[in-house]
């Protein structure tokens, strides 16, 4: 299967799909995502994650519970292609960027780093560049809800609100922050509140 071929399925599978990580996971196990660049998202299933933020496992399990989750979201979503491409994409930057620090697995501006991947992954098709832009621009911004609403030094609110939507990007970071197994209804509403503290921020900027 050449590598159009297998843009357009997955693209296919993210639109219609309840749970397109069902023939996502289908492509790993048949080998059908070595070649470039689909091996920026093969690569996932051997980076691991800290457990305590991601009892889950590897950063692939994370990236399906999210694709999953971002399934059953795209209907609120303003442009819901883009969306899902974002999802799929928006840890492709942890390969390249995890470490293990004081014991810890960490990975640092993974943000940034998957936003010039995801720029990088879309040179291999022909993809209108104002899709791509925003694809890019929500894996970029993905991890702002939770510096802004934390008020952490890494928040830059003015510079994601001239180059994305806020409302997307609290879309596809709640999806994120839910796409962990197991979570408890604690957790869960510990997760909601934040997005919703992050929002009331943003209105304020």
């Amino acid at each position: 299967m050449d590598k159009n071929k297998v843009f357009q399925e997955v693209d296919y599978h993210l639109m219609k799909d309840v749970k397109p990580s069902e023939y996502l996971t289908k492509l790993l196990n048949e080998d059908k995502l070595d070649e470039y660049p689909f091996n920026m998202l093969r690569d996932l299933e051997k980076t691991e994650q800290e457990p305590k933020h991601h009892p889950e496992g590897n950063v692939w399990n994370h990236t399906m519970l999210v694709v999953d989750n971002a399934a059953k979201s795209k209907d609120k979503s303003s442009d819901g292609r883009a969306f899902m491409w974002g999802a799929l994409l928006h840890d492709i930057g942890k390969a390249r960027t995890t470490k293990v620090r004081k014991g810890k697995i960490t990975a640092y501006d993974h943000d940034k780093v998957g936003e010039e991947l995801a720029y990088e992954f879309f040179k291999s098709f022909n993809e209108p560049e104002a899709f791509v832009n925003k694809v890019a621009k929500l894996v970029r911004w993905h991890m702002q809800t939770f510096f802004v609403a934390k008020s952490m030094s890494f928040a830059e609110p003015e510079k994601m609100k001239s180059e994305t939507s806020i409302s997307e990007i609290a879309l596809l970071s709640l999806c994120d922050r839910l796409g962990r197994k197991p979570m408890s209804k604690d957790k869960e509403k510990e997760e909601r509140e934040s997005i919703d503290i992050f929002l009331r921020k943003m209105e304020k900027i």
